[in-house]
């Protein structure tokens, strides 16, 4: 089947393009972005998989007499702030929505530290099996969520390079691939410390 100039004309354009996109960094776009997308949703899953916790964790201290009513306030105000906050991947584009999410979520970390701390002064808590469970769940939960955080920022230092970089730049404002908002540093510190426990004291 023999084709006909217009045929060739059309593959060649085609062709020719295909090379042009994969040059310019088209190609690279589509994979960054898949993979922070990806990577994001894994800190989202990280973050709920600790607010799920919560309930329990709140349930059994509740269980306590005369437990500290003020901080357990301050957990259930901060894992219901932080989970009415719906961070889509639309979002990521967008430092305010992030930075009010980093807030959030340092708010839970702040609000757990300072539950464990006050957990100390309860004995009968410290010999709680299904308390000591939750503990061990939520210290395995804040190291998962630092992996995947850290994960996510490797993928958006990439991504940024990339839409940041000559000549791929140019394909980014043509594709309208804008730089993806990441965590601050001012918060990452008191987002990525996990809560402070130490079981051993008596």
């Amino acid at each position: 089947m023999r084709l006909s100039v217009r045929s060739l004309g059309v593959w060649a354009t085609a062709f020719l393009l295909a090379v042009g996109l994969s040059g310019c960094g088209y190609n690279d776009f589509q994979k960054l972005d898949e993979q922070s997308q990806s990577a994001w949703a894994e800190v989202l899953n990280q973050y709920q998989r600790r607010a799920d916790l919560i309930p329990n964790i709140v349930a059994t201290v509740k269980g306590e007499a005369n437990f500290e009513q003020e901080t357990l306030t301050r957990v259930i105000e901060a894992r219901s702030k932080a989970t009415s906050i719906q961070m889509t991947p639309e979002m990521l584009n967008n430092p305010a929505a992030m930075q009010q999410f980093q807030a959030a979520q340092g708010e839970i970390s702040s609000a757990l530290s300072r539950l464990m701390v006050v957990v100390e002064q309860y004995p009968n808590l410290k010999a709680n099996q299904g308390f000591s469970d939750l503990r061990v769940q939520l210290e395995g939960t804040e190291n998962r969520i630092t992996v995947a955080r850290n994960r996510y920022i490797e993928a958006i230092q990439a991504y940024n390079v990339l839409a940041r970089s000559f000549p791929t730049n140019l394909t980014a404002m043509v594709f309208g691939y804008q730089p993806k908002a990441n965590f601050q540093v001012q918060n990452e510190a008191a987002i990525s410390s996990p809560p402070t426990v130490d079981f051993n004291k008596q």
